[in-house]
């Protein structure tokens, strides 16, 4: 009876010894920690450059998917554009809902992370186009609200079918003057902010982790940045990041001469309203590759040194669009099908 005792007593010390060794080690174990900062590229071009026959090259020779040359050289982050209603030219057009997801899915599945850029037009959206699709043309401001929500739901509807939720959605692609003339013009703001909210609300509705991000261009232009944003705030826009262009190249300048201003920008916005920032769109001539890399490195660290790690992101627009396929002059690939050095600077 005593040895009888002395068992169960044993016997209940030593479960008592594993509870509390079990929990003192599921206390004690460090999370996994992955990076967070998105390096990025924009590559909407792949699609149809890959249905042309264009071939990616690694630098040994090897062809290789142009996902994974972006991949090995760092990039973690897929921004992809979608137009409403695209024509079929090569350049101009595509980026459907169908050949969005289809690519976000490739992304997806080779451990990528996923933003999408919504344009609201058939075709390109900037600060000197924005126009509305041709089946919203005469719709009126309050139809104009549904379309916007109804096309950003029906996307990402699809996306998230697929398997797929995006990190960021951006509302609108480079705005200061607005989207879906003129209706959503810069000059009536209020109205523009109904948009904006509208896009925010299909976002959140799929599902509320999702970023919003509002994107304008020149990001080393502090002045333009506050007017806008300011404007954002007394009109109630409802937005998670700032989302800034940095192309020296388009504004006849070395990057070595603003991107001190592109710094102080960033510090500004966060400051300012208290939202997250990242670079959604960065290019350099390709021609210039040594430039471009200190360019890119020059950006990436700009953007890590924003205070409190509210600096999330640099995108490169469209690197693999090499020049003899695209027309496009700050593409950072080479003539030979291979990426450009430029690239490296992203490895970091």
């Amino acid at each position: 009876m005593k040895n009888s005792k002395s068992k169960a007593l044993l016997t209940l010390v030593l479960l008592i010894s594993l509870l509390f060794s079990s929990c003192s080690k599921s206390q004690t174990t460090e999370p996994i920690i992955t990076d967070t900062f998105a390096k990025g590229a924009d590559v909407g071009w792949l699609s149809q450059m890959e249905a042309t026959g264009y071939k990616f090259y690694d630098t040994d020779g090897t062809e290789k998917n142009c996902l994974q040359l972006l991949k090995d050289r760092g990039i973690n982050t897929i921004r992809l554009r979608v137009f409403v209603n695209p024509s079929n030219n090569r350049v101009n057009g595509h980026c459907s809902k169908d050949e969005t997801v289809a690519m976000a899915l490739r992304a997806k599945n080779m451990g990528m992370r996923i933003m999408i850029d919504f344009h609201y037009s058939d075709t390109w959206a900037d600060p000197g186009h924005q126009t509305k699709p041709v089946a919203w043309a005469n719709h009126t401001f309050p139809t104009l609200l549904t379309d916007v929500y109804n096309h950003t739901f029906e996307v990402l509807t699809a996306l998230k079918t697929a398997g797929v939720t995006p990190e960021c959605v951006q509302i609108g692609n480079e705005i200061p003057s607005g989207m879906l003339w003129p209706d959503g013009s810069y000059t009536n703001f209020s109205q523009l902010a109904q948009l904006l909210n509208k896009g925010y609300e299909a976002t959140k509705a799929i599902n509320s982790s999702i970023k919003v991000v509002v994107h304008i261009d020149k990001g080393n232009d502090n002045a333009r940045f506050r007017w806008f944003f300011d404007n954002a705030r007394t009109n109630g826009v409802k937005y998670d990041v700032i989302g800034l262009s940095y192309y020296p190249y388009w504004i006849n300048s070395d990057y070595t001469a603003t991107i001190t201003d592109l710094q102080n920008n960033l510090n500004d916005m966060v400051s300012r309203y208290g939202k997250e920032v990242m670079v959604v769109e960065v290019g350099g001539d390709f021609t210039l590759a040594q430039n471009t890399y200190n360019m890119l490195a020059a950006t990436i660290t700009a953007v890590k040194n924003v205070p409190n790690h509210k600096g999330i992101g640099v995108i490169y627009w469209e690197p693999e669009g090499e020049k003899s396929w695209s027309g496009y002059q700050l593409n950072c690939w080479q003539s030979n099908g291979k990426p450009s050095t430029a690239l490296d600077a992203f490895r970091n």
